[in-house]
């Protein structure tokens, strides 16, 4: 961890030193608000000052994952279970990449979606738990979102993460409200990534977010045109096999 840290700032350090040599430069304050927005996780109410009372009294292992005690967890109920997954995480992964600003986050569509939990990921028992309660899961983020409006990169991570295909329709209708967040793109994109949906994967599109020469980056222009076209593939895509 501290040869991490000591990486960080070096990098840290030599990239401010050469801004104005290697091109990197500030995003726009648009683009910079909206890198905030994407970010932002929404937070489920069920039993949340309980959970968020046992998760402080979680100490680091060996390795640094946070992983509450068995026995107590087991004892949470299924709401309360669903609320501890979606605002912590328990395995760490430790990554010292810098990467370099992105430009215009605001006017872009991703193939990825950014990482929910920073420096740590769900651990094989939180990703089991959504697996086994799929239905369950799809409807507290439904239930959750229909009072907020707002569907967070930790909501979009797990409606992924348990292939929601019945949410699109859901998806598409909070999405409406404003076309403001293009994540809400992404999810339906990685959707049909993940099952391979065999006419998206004949597309321009396909290629250049998923194919050989794509990277975590990867992105569309956001437009009118390429955001009608998402919305057509992804509802294509939900009502195949019906």
């Amino acid at each position: 961890m501290k040869y991490c840290y000591l990486l960080l700032f070096v990098l840290t350090a030599g990239r401010l030193a050469a801004q104005e040599d290697d091109g990197w430069q500030e995003p726009s304050k648009e683009s910079q608000v909206y890198h905030e927005y994407r970010y932002k996780a929404t937070v489920p109410p069920y039993g949340l000052a309980h959970v968020k009372s046992l998760i402080t009294g979680i100490s680091n292992d060996a390795d640094e994952n946070r992983s509450m005690k068995a026995k107590t967890y087991q004892a949470l109920p299924l709401r309360e279970k669903f609320t501890y997954h979606m605002i912590h995480a328990e395995a760490y992964s430790q990554n010292c990449d810098v990467m370099p600003p992105i430009q215009d986050e605001h006017l872009k569509i991703f193939g990825r979606l950014p990482d929910a939990f920073d420096e740590y990921s769900w651990s094989d028992r939180q990703t089991g738990f959504l697996a086994a309660n799929r239905d369950s899961v799809m409807a507290l983020i439904k239930e959750s979102v229909g009072r907020s409006k707002h569907v967070g990169v930790n909501y979009k991570t797990a409606i992924v993460a348990v292939k929601g295909k019945e949410l699109i329709p859901f998806l598409l209708s909070i999405y409406k409200l404003d076309r403001k967040d293009h994540d809400l793109l992404t999810v339906l994109l990685l959707l049909m990534e993940q099952a391979q949906y065999a006419p998206f994967k004949k597309t321009a599109t396909y290629t250049k977010l998923y194919g050989p020469e794509s990277n975590y980056q990867s992105y569309l222009q956001y437009n009118r045109a390429n955001e009608e076209l998402i919305i057509k593939r992804a509802m294509e895509f939900y009502n195949s096999g019906k």
